[in-house]
């Protein structure tokens, strides 16, 4: 599976030509440190002087390189592919090597760092529910004011947590359509080529 780059990332990744291959090594490096640390403005500075290039070029190497590993580590992209997704970037062979020898030394640690962003949501563990009719009050002899009550069990971590939700049942009827369409969003063809390249 080939990685497509849009000209902005084309446009920062092209600013490793400006920087040379003796400081790909050094930009990869502040490329992972980006991942694991976040934005380090003075990193950036302090390559840049010692590099002896500007710290425009630094920061758009870095960006260039962050997306490029980041996306090939997601998608698990080969050695094949991934030479195949730069060559059109016009480098060097000698660039193209290091490129590929820096994705296949950080792929590992990408892939874990990547996965301890990921959020950890609940999930769904059982239902109750109930019907409350209310037919009549001490204001009103004659009225039917229907209520429905769900108990959502949710499981975190083995953690057990419970929502107490109370609606009427048309606003019910209503969120059982939107989520029954959203499910049949996911089986069109874009949804599943896409549920396909998020794993």
């Amino acid at each position: 599976m080939l990685l497509v780059l849009s000209e902005e990332h084309k446009a920062h990744l092209g600013s490793l030509l400006q920087a040379g291959g003796p400081a790909i090594g050094e930009l990869g490096r502040l490329a992972v440190e980006l991942l694991r640390r976040g934005a380090a403005p003075r990193a950036c500075e302090t390559a840049a002087r010692k590099l002896n290039i500007d710290v425009d070029i630094v920061q758009h190497g870095v960006e260039g390189l962050t997306y490029l590993l980041t996306e090939c580590s997601k998608l698990m992209i080969s050695e094949i592919d991934f030479q195949d997704s730069i060559h059109v970037l016009g480098f060097s062979d000698e660039l193209n090597k290091l490129l590929l020898q820096l994705y296949l030394d950080n792929r590992k640690e990408i892939r874990r760092i990547l996965s301890e962003l990921e959020p950890k949501l609940p999930s769904y563990h059982s239902l109750e529910w109930r019907l409350d009719v209310q037919l009549a009050s001490r204001s009103l002899r004659q009225q039917i004011k229907p209520a429905v009550t769900i108990k959502l069990h949710l499981s975190q971590n083995e953690d057990q947590t419970a929502q107490v939700l109370q609606t009427d049942p048309s606003t019910l009827l209503h969120l059982i359509q939107q989520l029954e369409q959203a499910l049949g969003e996911m089986k069109t063809n874009h949804c599943r080529r896409i549920v396909r390249n998020m794993k």
